[in-house]
């Protein structure tokens, strides 16, 4: 029988822009650095907390508020949204996707995590598939024209893309 090979040397996995370097030890989870050193890193010590866009401990039960928060304004967005862009055709049209936009994008930056978008993006597509829905006597709020689907597809078309901005570096504190 023939002797092993000597183990690899360890090797460093590149660090992502405000995030220590993990060095790939026999587990991979050790990290170079403290979770305290307000770098961003999301490893608590705590079980039910974790960082926030900024670096603050946030504690789970407010993280969970702030999703619920988030859900409700989308719904609410979601409905003045549908009313002005039905009234004020180009204009409104475009201040209610400008309202989406920046309620998805403060969404991100509030929770540092696409879960803030998608419990923005939840509760506005529950409240807009909700008002398209019309009743038996035939009343709505949406008509069917070209308007309320730019306002549907354009809607979900920011959600996606405010999903999936990559995250901006921290500037040096």
């Amino acid at each position: 029988m023939s002797p092993s090979p000597p183990n690899p040397p360890r090797r460093e996995r590149a660090s992502s822009p405000g995030r220590p370097a993990a060095t790939g030890g026999p587990s991979g989870s050790s990290r170079s650095g403290s979770a305290s050193s307000g770098s961003g890193s999301s490893g608590s010590s705590r079980p039910g907390t974790g960082s926030g866009s900024d670096g603050f401990t946030v504690s789970r039960n407010a993280r969970y508020a702030l999703y619920v928060l988030l859900f409700v304004l989308g719904a609410l967005v979601g409905a003045a949204g549908a009313l002005v862009q039905a009234a004020w055709l180009p204009a409104g049209l475009l201040l209610a996707l400008l309202a989406t936009a920046g309620l998805f994008y403060g969404g991100l930056r509030a929770t540092g995590t696409q879960i803030g978008v998608a419990a923005a993006g939840g509760g506005w597509l529950l409240s807009v598939v909700l008002l398209s829905f019309g009743r038996p006597e035939g009343d709505g709020v949406f008509g069917g024209g070209v308007g309320e689907l730019l306002f549907l597809f354009g809607g979900m078309g920011v959600a996606v893309m405010c999903a999936t901005l990559s995250r901006l570096p921290r500037p040096p504190r």
